[in-house]
């Protein structure tokens, strides 16, 4: 399946839950936010469903996101079942990490491919401040027995200015003695991300090189996404840029998104999108929703455009799986 800028559209973002157990400063607000009723969530049924109907049209790759994707039970049956349906190569998840570390081996066990745990911080007075919540030592247990798993392991961090921007070195440094990639994702304008300052992705890289001497890119390929890779002397691990905002990589996006509630969006900053649990709860044929995906593919915009239509909360990006 391409989009009329011939991009080739083969990932798929899954939000499989808007439930999440932290709050962080960036994406909730404070006094938390409206869920929806667990009846407008897409049942597993509807979503392998979709996602079969995804695959003949040319999606092999799935990342499933949440909200806190371990929230919603059954998550790894789930998994399971993905894993089943024909044409789907990979599929991975996005997780906070606080509920990973008793449920990895019933994970890989379903055939989970690679897993990224997001992880801002090592100081507990900082996690508290981000995530409202408490946990550090539960996402670092998680990522030490996901990375000795042997399970290919991503470490997503957000930097903020004066949050946690002097951490940036010791972060990347979880990449020096473990087989993982450590990524600096810059802070995108959505949810309450607006008000917060990010700490642009060259800034970033230049506090690792300081620290760490001059990084090499890495000509590999570590997974789908558009992360840009690099090695550093003496590191185990890579480390990795996901630049939306000052190294736009929209030219070469591949993906569409499906939210906990059944729209299927054509980009991340995209103000409307498909409602399929409409369709399907209707009586849609397979066939009908065919055509209904192949038309919003062909509506991808070129760009996302961040920088002027979708501040301050436009947008939610817990429910949205970003």
């Amino acid at each position: 399946m391409t989009d009329s800028f011939g991009r080739t559209i083969n990932y798929l973002r899954l939000s499989i839950t808007d439930r999440c157990n932290l709050r962080c400063v960036y994406c909730m607000p404070p006094d938390g936010v409206r869920l929806f009723p667990r009846e407008q969530i897409l049942t597993f049924e509807e979503i392998v469903r979709l996602c079969g109907i995804f695959a003949g049209l040319g999606i092999n790759y799935i990342r499933v996101t949440g909200g806190e994707p371990m929230a919603r039970n059954g998550a790894a049956n789930l998994i399971r079942k993905l894993k089943a349906v024909n044409n789907i190569q990979q599929v991975a998840m996005t997780s906070n990490g606080i509920l990973l570390y008793d449920h990895l081996e019933e994970l890989t066990d379903a055939g989970l491919d690679s897993l990224n745990i997001s992880l801002n911080t090592l100081n507990e007075e900082t996690f508290r401040r981000i995530t409202l919540s408490e946990g550090l030592h539960k996402v670092l247990a998680a990522l030490d027995h996901a990375a000795a798993s042997g399970l290919p392991v991503k470490v997503n961090c957000v930097p903020l200015q004066n949050i946690n921007e002097q951490e940036i070195v010791q972060i990347a440094a979880l990449a020096k003695d473990r087989n993982i990639a450590v990524r600096f994702i810059e802070l995108m304008p959505m949810s309450c991300g607006g008000d917060f300052e990010a700490v642009p992705a060259d800034e970033v890289l230049a506090a690792l090189e300081k620290a760490y001497g001059t990084l090499t890119p890495f000509t590999g390929r570590l997974g789908n996404g558009p992360a840009v890779y690099y090695e550093a002397k003496n590191f185990r691990g890579k480390l990795g840029f996901i630049s939306a905002l000052s190294h736009e990589f929209c030219k070469s996006c591949n993906r569409l998104r499906l939210t906990a509630g059944g729209i299927l969006k054509p980009c991340l900053a995209a103000g409307t999108g498909l409602d399929l649990k409409n369709m399907m709860r209707t009586g849609a044929s397979d066939a009908d929703i065919v055509l209904a995906v192949k038309g919003l593919a062909a509506e991808k915009p070129l760009r996302h455009g961040f920088e002027y239509s979708y501040k301050n909360g436009q947008q939610e990006m817990f429910r949205i799986g970003g």
